[in-house]
């Protein structure tokens, strides 16, 4: 399925779930793995503020780009940011919804406007 290109140069990205093995299987505990390297996957909750809205969002990122210092509540970046729709039938119901994956989440300021003060 086509992914979709996220430009997040206007937005503020908040870390609100830290870093954390993805699961691809709930019953053995097997984590997920990149299908092209190999690589374990982490999930992280972010809150995606832009133009006065936010979205509370869960990005899939390979271990190796998850950077040391993350602190919940400060501003992160999320280097090509990318949506993928899926959907999928489960116990016969149909689902749908959007997962998002990064090269990388990595500790960033706030923009200057949110830390100017009057």
């Amino acid at each position: 399925m086509r992914t979709i290109r996220v430009e997040t140069s206007a937005a503020t990205i908040l870390l609100t779930e830290a870093p954390e093995p993805k699961v691809r299987d709930r019953q053995t505990g097997e984590i997920a793995k990149d299908a092209v390297s190999g690589e374990a996957l982490m999930t992280v909750g972010v809150v995606y503020i832009e133009d006065g809205e936010s979205s509370l969002i869960k990005v899939t990122v390979p271990e190796g780009g998850v950077a040391e210092g993350l602190v919940l509540g400060l501003p992160v970046s999320l280097p090509g940011l990318v949506a993928r729709p899926w959907e999928s039938v489960f116990n016969g119901q149909q689902r749908h919804g959007i997962a998002y994956r990064s090269a990388a989440v990595t500790p960033a300021s706030f923009p200057a406007a949110m830390g100017a003060t009057a």
